[in-house]
């Protein structure tokens, strides 16, 4: 049989996804850039919908009628806006740090409003402190060889007008609509211990889509072996 198919979709940079080796060894596995990361050409807006755009071509450049759509993070945000924008070409969807609602100001966010301020400041201020922070922020998940490569590929400004689109962007934002009208299998995945993506947010996840596959990792699920190996048999499971 053909090996499973799995477009993984980033918030920046396909460097987010640190278990692209470990699923390459049993699946087919695209990924790419955000427009104006890397050699990609710099979109007319640093928005939501030109990610989507840049991960249907993706589809589209490898030939791929079918495929299990992975996001994590704020890639999952994405990931999800990706899979209704073509819905007959998903198999399934993965999302790491699940989370349906966007809240920062509500009396139970599911974002963390001071964590996700204080990386959306260093990030305007010093760009380099920002990346640098990130091995704080990922608990592990970042190595300074992998932040080193990050600051060559992801441009400060490019990186600041992605995060402040989504925070004009999703605050109050229901994924729930667009996720149940896709009725494919889902993957909820949960970083526990997360310092942004707060333990309510996937909680909400869960009693949305109580039957969705589910798992718990101590590292992000992007830079997770255990999520990759979850992945397999999720993949296996729908092939089955």
């Amino acid at each position: 049989m053909p090996r499973p198919r799995i477009l993984l979709v980033p918030h920046f940079s396909e460097l987010d996804w640190r278990i692209k080796p470990l699923l390459e060894e049993w699946a087919q596995v695209a990924s790419f850039d955000a427009p104006g990361v890397g050699d990609e050409p710099p979109p007319d807006a640093f928005t939501t919908e030109a990610v989507v755009e840049r991960g249907v071509a993706e589809l589209d450049r490898q030939g791929w009628d079918r495929c299990v759509v992975v996001g994590d993070e704020f890639g999952a945000h994405i990931a999800a806006h990706l899979a209704a924008a073509v819905p007959a070409r998903v198999d399934a969807l993965a999302l790491g740090h699940a989370c349906v609602r966007f809240r920062r100001q509500a009396e139970r966010p599911t974002v963390s409003p001071e964590v996700l301020a204080g990386m959306v400041q260093m990030a305007r201020t010093d760009y380099r402190s920002y990346a640098r922070m990130l091995t704080h922020f990922s608990q592990g998940a970042y190595d300074d060889e992998l932040v080193d490569r990050y600051i060559e590929r992801v441009p400060g400004s490019v990186a600041t007008a992605y995060l402040e689109a989504l925070l004009e962007r999703q605050e109050g934002e229901d994924l729930e609509p667009a996720l149940r009208g896709l009725d494919v299998p889902l993957l909820l995945a949960e970083h526990r211990g997360c310092l942004l993506f707060t333990p309510e947010g996937y909680v909400e996840a869960v009693a949305a889509f109580p039957e969705a596959a589910r798992a718990s990792f101590d590292l992000k699920p992007g830079a997770s072996p255990d999520f990759a190996e979850t992945l397999r048999s999720f993949c296996h499971e729908l092939r089955a």
